[in-house]
């Protein structure tokens, strides 16, 4: 795609609104990211049609909002659907070991593919129900977005935690409900208030850490 092409252009202005400077190659994995999704999306109803007009804003630059609460080292991407916001993350994060978990198939397959075109060596696609955690161990960032409830997060995400894991779960509305619910055992150190490029619509993202392991 041309540097004056206009998605490039708007893309690299988001990108900039976010405080994130990429190298070209990152642009393009982005760019090449979102193409694919549109291409397989139809056949593997990816993101809702509504929706496909709008991957920028609500997808790509949604998911790259959180950059700036990730820690150093892996992240695990719980229900990551199509790869958000685990994908956009590994492709701009190529020193970043990102796993990606989903328990549908196609999903999956979608992300491997994704994976071999942009020749991403730092992802690792894992079709698996998050209830049924395998031998993976434990992860420095744990992601969801739009997964169920935050209980509901932090139960599944619990196996894959340590001391030291900081879990991000990226919401709509500040979820008041769900964070008077959350169990004992989890420590919120903060809900922020995001700003996404083109997006007029409220984001939030809860900041979570667990203790009392297991």
């Amino acid at each position: 795609m041309n540097n004056d092409h206009p998605e490039r252009i708007k893309l690299e202005s988001g990108l900039a609104r976010l405080g994130l400077q990429l190298p070209s190659e990152a642009v393009d994995g982005l760019l090449t990211y979102m193409a694919l999704l549109k291409e397989w999306s139809g056949t593997y109803n990816l993101v809702a049609p509504r929706e496909r007009d709008f991957l920028l804003a609500r997808h790509i630059l949604d998911s790259l909002s959180i950059m700036g609460w990730l820690l150093p080292g892996s992240l695990l991407d719980v229900g990551t659907g199509a790869g958000l916001p685990g994908l956009p993350l590994a492709i701009i994060k190529p020193e970043m070991e990102v796993t990606l978990l989903d328990s549908a198939g196609k999903k999956i397959r979608f992300i491997r593919h994704v994976g071999r075109a942009l020749k991403l060596p730092n992802i690792h696609p894992l079709q698996q129900r998050v209830e049924d955690p395998a031998e993976n161990g434990t992860f420095k960032n744990i992601t969801s977005r739009a997964f169920a409830s935050l209980k509901a997060f932090v139960e599944a995400a619990r196996p894959y935690t340590d001391d030291a894991t900081r879990l991000l779960a990226m919401k709509g509305v500040y979820p008041g409900e769900e964070l008077e619910v959350l169990p004992s055992w989890v420590n919120v150190q903060s809900v922020e208030q995001l700003t996404v490029p083109y997006l007029h619509a409220e984001r939030h993202v809860v900041i979570m850490s667990i203790s009392n392991q297991k």
